[in-house]
């Protein structure tokens, strides 16, 4: 195997510090062809989807890549906007504001990009660019607070196959979760509060977090543990009571059975009962996408609505806002520590002359 090295490559390349933030991805345009090609990567993945490859691979490319692109286009139609993706609008704002957040620190060794796990721009592509500049340390930082191996999982599968393929492997530090940390719960609650102060308290407080088979919770992975643990110190912070907040479930496909209780059911069942208000903060994102603004604001509230509620109100993803800036920044801070870059570039570049190297 040819490993791949840089054709720009100078060992007089002063060492960098890289932050790699990531997300899911989005596709490049709200239209059949390009939903196609990005749900055709996505649902690939066997950590999206644990199926044996054949029965899947004949379930994928005969049925639902024939059916849902289409649909799902439409979907995507309602939320894009003239920037583009909401997704990629606010992964991008994010890593604006973090690289400003964290250069206030670290000058210009810290190189600060963002990739997405499926489309564009590539986990691949993303570190031979970092890589390019100098990055001989790497931190990655996947933007799901609760670790799930449909999601984090996946990302360190891609950092791994880019790695495998390099020549130069540099450092490698790994963020799998902040479900529990302190400044992300402040935050979350924070973002409630306000929320609150502007429009009053409804009756319940629903934490809705993205669904995955049950399946996959008896196999261990440790997802469902952990968005109950965040909805609880959300609830702690904010002074509720158990029955004034629940938390549940939503996206789900396929006929097996996914983490439970289901949103669109648990909104229905609540306006039977009597409930006439719920608000809905979606704490599993970290900016908001089709998943929160389509199918939670715009869905799921004709659900609620149709069954007798009265009022229904979606309590926006952190996003790029200065508090989530700030949590992140603090972990990457702490995720960095004893990290510096070498100053011993000269050198190396004197040494790699003396033994033919290009300068």
């Amino acid at each position: 195997m040819k490993y791949r090295g840089s054709p720009s490559f100078s060992h007089a390349q002063a060492d960098k510090i890289g932050v790699l933030v990531t997300n899911l991805g989005t596709p490049q345009a709200p239209q059949k062809k390009a939903l196609k090609r990005y749900l055709k990567e996505f649902l690939s993945d066997p950590r999206v989807v644990e199926v044996p490859r054949l029965l899947w691979w004949l379930i994928l490319n005969v049925i639902i890549l024939n059916i849902r692109p289409k649909r799902s286009a439409k979907a995507y139609a309602t939320v894009w906007t003239e920037q583009g993706s909401p997704l990629m609008v606010h992964t991008q704002n994010q890593t604006t504001a973090l690289r400003v957040k964290l250069q206030e620190r670290f000058g210009d060794q810290l190189v600060v990009d963002f990739a997405m796990r499926y489309g564009e721009p590539a986990v691949d592509k993303v570190i031979d660019k970092m890589l390019q500049q100098g990055v001989r340390k790497l931190l990655v930082l996947p933007l799901y607070p609760q670790y799930c191996a449909s999601t984090t999982g996946s990302t360190f599968d891609a950092v791994s196959a880019s790695f495998q393929q390099r020549r130069w492997i540099p450092e490698l530090r790994f963020i799998t979760h902040y479900h529990d940390q302190a400044d992300y719960i402040q935050a979350i609650a924070d973002k409630i509060r306000t929320h609150w102060q502007q429009h009053g308290q409804a009756e319940k407080l629903v934490f809705s977090y993205h669904g995955i088979p049950k399946r996959y919770l008896l196999n261990g992975d440790p997802y469902h543990c952990e968005c109950y643990k965040t909805s609880r110190l959300v609830a702690e912070n904010l002074g509720l009571s158990d029955q004034q907040y629940m938390t549940s479930f939503q996206s789900r496909f396929g006929r097996e059975e996914w983490l439970k209780p289901y949103t669109d059911h648990s909104l229905k069942a609540l306006a039977a009962k009597g409930v006439k208000s719920v608000q809905i903060v979606c704490p599993g994102f970290s900016a908001d996408c089709l998943e929160t603004i389509e199918e939670i604001g715009v869905e799921n509230r004709e659900y609620f609505l149709e069954a007798g509620g009265e009022r229904f109100e979606y309590i926006a993803a952190l996003n790029d806002d200065p508090q989530h800036i700030a949590m992140l920044g603090e972990l990457v801070n702490t995720n960095l520590q004893g990290w510096s870059t070498s100053s011993e570039h000269a050198a190396r570049s004197q040494r790699a002359l003396t033994l033919g190297a290009k300068a």
